[in-house]
């Protein structure tokens, strides 16, 4: 699997990926491979609902009412953005260090630094609101769809 992260057709939005916290090489291409090019989502909150990463909805007429993520949508890479978002539980808003041979324009480093920084961040105030730490997990993992789709993206020269 990390082979497949060295060749030419993955290796700009998997070195992009990585720069996000709880993603490394497997986690990447399996994220890139599931998506199949990030420039196929008009947005970010498209991937992450093809992701089943977002809430369920029970509405009817004037009210609305907000479920449990929906659990309808790419079961694998749901399962892996839970996995990787547990690492900004503890982690500090510094950026990932570059692993030798990944490559990563700077603008696409900025961002997923900002992304890093966000959801820290995001992490941190969901635990001191009293969030359960299964659902801030969730929430963060939603969030963190949407920085993937940004740097592989920009990766992919969108």
């Amino acid at each position: 699997m990390k082979s497949l992260s060295r060749k030419p057709r993955w290796k700009p939005s998997c070195d992009a990926l990585k720069c996000l916290k709880g993603i490394d090489a497997v986690t990447a291409v399996s994220i890139a491979c599931e998506a199949d090019g990030f420039s196929r989502f008009a947005t970010a909150s498209g991937f992450a609902a093809w992701a089943g990463s977002v809430p369920s909805e029970h509405s009817g007429g004037e009210s609305q009412c907000r479920g449990g993520i929906a659990k309808a949508g790419n079961e694998h890479l749901r399962r892996l953005l839970v996995e990787a978002a547990w690492h900004y539980k503890g982690a500090s808003r510094s950026p990932k260090d570059l692993a030798e041979g990944q490559s990563v324009d700077a603008a696409t480093r900025r961002h997923a630094n900002a992304g890093v920084r966000r959801l820290v961040d995001r992490r941190r105030a969901l635990g001191e609101a009293g969030k359960r730490s299964s659902v801030a997990n969730v929430a963060v993992a939603r969030e963190l769809a949407c920085w993937c789709w940004a740097v592989g993206l920009m990766a992919e020269g969108a």
